[in-house]
C-alpha cells in the first residue's frame, strides 16, 4: 500500500530500497553469533559499495537495486544502511547502539527514499529516526527494551508529524504515521478501519 503514495515512475525504487533494508533487518534477526553477523553483514557492505564499479551479482535483492544505480543513488549512497545493523551487534551500550542504529538504517533510508521521490524536509532525520526505533521494538524480544524503544520513538514521530507533509514525501511520511501508530498506547492492528481511515486522511491532506 505505501508504494501507491508515490509517484508511479517512483515505485519500483522504493520497493527496492525497502527490499534491502528488509533483507538487512532478516540478517540482523537471524544471528545468534554477532562475529558471524558481522561478516555477513560485511559482506553486504562490500557488494553495495562494488555496485558502482560491476554488475550486480547473482543476487536477488541486489538484482533488484541494480537499475537504480547511478541515478537517484551510488552503491556507496546505498552501504552505510548497513552501519545501523552492525551498530546492534556492537557491545555498545543498548541506549547507545540504538540511537546508532536509528540514525544509520532509519534517518538515511529516508533520505535516500526523499532522494529517490525528489523532495525535502527538515523533519526526516527525526521521523526516520522514529520509524526505525518502532520497528525495532517489534523486532526484539525483551519486554522492557521493546517499550524503551516505543517511548524513543513516539518522542520522535509525534512532532515529526505534527505538521503537514509535502505530497512527494507522503510515501515515507505514511510509513511514519503508520509507526506512530503501531507505537501508541492504543495501537490499532493491520485491516483496522480507523487505522486505514487515518492513514488515507494523511495520503489526502499531508497530515
Amino acid at each position: 500500500m505505501i508504494l501507491t503514495y508515490a509517484a508511479a515512475g517512483r515505485r519500483a525504487g522504493l520497493a527496492a530500497l525497502l527490499a534491502l533494508d528488509e533483507r538487512l533487518a532478516a540478517i540482523w534477526q537471524a544471528t545468534r553469533d554477532p562475529m558471524v553477523g558481522q561478516m555477513r553483514l560485511t559482506w553486504w557492505h562490500d557488494a553495495l559499495n562494488r555496485l558502482d564499479s560491476v554488475p550486480a551479482p547473482a543476487e536477488p535483492t541486489l538484482q533488484v537495486l541494480a537499475p537504480h544505480i547511478g541515478a537517484p543513488w551510488h552503491g556507496a549512497d546505498l552501504a552505510p544502511l548497513v552501519e545501523g545493523w552492525e551498530a546492534l551487534l556492537d557491545d555498545a551500550p543498548a541506549a547507545e547502539a540504538e540511537a546508532r542504529y536509528a540514525a544509520a538504517r532509519g534517518t538515511l533510508l529516508f533520505r535516500l527514499a526523499a532522494t529517490l521521490l525528489e523532495d525535502d524536509d527538515v523533519r526526516l532525520d527525526a521521523a526516520g529516526a522514529g520509524w526505525a526505533m518502532a520497528d525495532l521494538s517489534h523486532r526484539v524480544g525483551d519486554a522492557a527494551q521493546a517499550e524503551r524503544l516505543r517511548g524513543e520513538a513516539r518522542s520522535r514521530l509525534g512532532p515529526a508529524l505534527a505538521a503537514r507533509w509535502p505530497r512527494r514525501l507522503r510515501a515515507v511520511s505514511a510509513m511514519a504515521h503508520l509507526a506512530l501508530i503501531d507505537v501508541s498506547h492504543h495501537p490499532q492492528p493491520i485491516g483496522h478501519p480507523s487505522r486505514a481511515a487515518r492513514i488515507l486522511w494523511h495520503r489526502l491532506t499531508g497530515r
